[in-house]
């Protein structure tokens, strides 16, 4: 026996609770002893009026126990409250999502033999899943896209200390910096920064479209991928979709404080209380707990006992298999119990990476900064000339000049366009004689702008960072 561990298990919406299920008593089968202290969150909670979906009895179990075994959660789609598992990964800065593909035998693909088997790192906090959103105009939302200096570096030097654990040789960074080129430019950066520190691993710049492409043309090219939270998180589908589907693909959200554990898959409520769900990414999820608690040996077991009942004639579930010739839930699970083999068989991979130093001696900018000019954004129905003629006169006798106006990143004023505008509009004023702008001064031309009966919305002020632009060019735009 080993020795005891407490986890904290969250059976999750849905088919969660059956999925669950299957992992315990597989866990429990290899012999590795767990104390299983049940919690919820989810669903359930959301309808008790508590918005997050995670009450504070879930949240003091994780802090206490710090390990979490978790079924699939059921988020409200385009209205309602946020997401109970973005709001677990925000709670406990679980900054790495790992999400590890290979191929099954026994689970036909389109890439059947050629032996996949790479991982996606995903940033798991920033970018547009900090979920800061605003109606600007009644037309127009807004969603902030926030990538930091910090955040990166956690996430390039985890990747790296992943592939360097696993024995992997190359990482690939994946990014869309060819036209976010100050966030996603950033990560792309701070990548390039630290891939210095580890000369034993090949590292690769990719843009995120053509990492998609090529993953769908030669996917046995990759063996870590690291991106940010969005696009790591539409990508990671994808890959799994290569080895047989979501129904295949586990996960690991990984902090300093907390490590989360559960499949990728959703909630499938039309599925749920019928015993037919795959359960192997929750029972895969469970292999990367064991092996972040240490249990390399009963990990590699219960994961070579998976991949004996796939590569088995008469053991595939539905998904795979169809209704006819499928086998349940349950007897998947009982199949993977009796291909368990002795403890020491086979010889366990190297364990898990120690978060603790990831965090040592991160680097911060020291860049200085200056306040240029300012873009305000406003509300307005008329036209482009029409508010051109209105702001110009705004920025008279001020520090500041109107450069340009802009309509959903596309230049309108001063020139031609044949852009369709809508009710969101960006008003760029720049340094009329060199110095630096005060708050004061913007605080003088948004008074302007309202005695002049116009609505601004948001402000963003321009920085210069030791004497480079800190914002980018509308299209169009000198």
């Amino acid at each position: 026996m080993t020795t005891k561990h407490t986890v904290t298990l969250i059976p999750g919406d849905g088919i969660g609770p059956e999925v669950i299920d299957a992992t315990r008593k597989i866990i429990e089968a290899s012999g590795v002893a767990i104390h299983w202290e049940i919690r919820h969150a989810g669903a359930s909670v959301f309808k008790q009026g508590i918005e997050s979906g995670v009450p504070e009895e879930t949240i003091e179990s994780i802090r206490k126990n710090r390990i979490v075994l978790k079924g699939p959660l059921e988020t409200p789609v385009g209205f309602g409250e946020k997401s109970a598992n973005v709001t677990l990964r925000k709670l406990f800065e679980t900054f790495a999502n790992v999400r590890p593909v290979s191929e099954f035998e026994g689970v036909p693909t389109p890439y059947s033999g050629r032996k996949l088997d790479l991982v996606v790192i995903r940033e798991n906090v920033e970018d547009l899943y900090a979920g800061i959103e605003h109606m600007q105009t009644p037309d127009v939302a807004q969603c902030l896209k926030l990538i930091s200096r910090p955040g990166c570096e956690k996430i390039m030097r985890y990747a790296f200390e992943y592939a360097r654990m696993e024995g992997r040789k190359t990482v690939h960074c994946a990014t869309k910096a060819n036209i976010m080129k100050l966030t996603e430019g950033l990560f792309k950066k701070v990548f390039e920064e630290v891939s210095k520190d580890y000369p034993d691993i090949e590292a690769n710049h990719i843009i995120i479209d053509n990492c998609c492409h090529q993953l769908v043309k030669k996917p046995e090219q990759f063996d870590v991928i690291v991106t940010t939270n969005m696009n790591g998180d539409i990508m990671s589908d994808l890959t799994s979709a290569l080895v047989g589907g979501l129904g295949f693909a586990p996960s690991a959200n990984i902090g300093h404080n907390a490590a989360i554990f559960e499949a990728v898959h959703g909630s499938a409520p039309k599925y749920a209380g019928k015993n037919v769900i795959n359960p192997t990414a929750a029972i895969l999820s469970g292999v990367l707990m064991l092996k972040y608690l240490g249990e390399l040996d009963a990990a590699v077991r219960i994961e070579a006992a998976v991949r004996k009942t796939w590569a088995s004639a008469n053991s595939k579930t539905r998904d795979i298999a169809g209704d006819s010739i499928s086998v349940s839930t349950t007897e998947f699970t009982a199949n993977v119990i009796s291909h368990l083999a002795p403890a020491g068989q086979p010889k366990p991979r190297p364990g898990r990476v120690d978060t603790g130093k990831i965090v040592e001696n991160l680097k911060s900018s020291s860049a200085v900064g200056r306040v240029d000019g300012a873009d305000v954004f406003v509300e307005f129905k008329g036209s482009a000339s029409e508010l051109g003629a209105i702001m110009e006169r705004c920025g008279e006798s001020t520090a500041m000049k109107l450069k340009m106006i802009s309509n959903r990143g596309t230049k309108v004023y001063p020139g031609r366009t044949d852009t369709a505008c809508v009710d969101h509009w960006r008003c760029r004023f720049v340094n009329r004689n060199g110095k630096e702008i005060s708050d004061r001064q913007i605080y003088d031309l948004l008074y302007r702008i309202t005695d002049a009966k116009l609505k601004w919305v948001h402000i963003e002020k321009l920085q210069l960072f030791d004497g480079k632009a800190g914002f980018t060019k509308a299209q169009g735009e000198d």
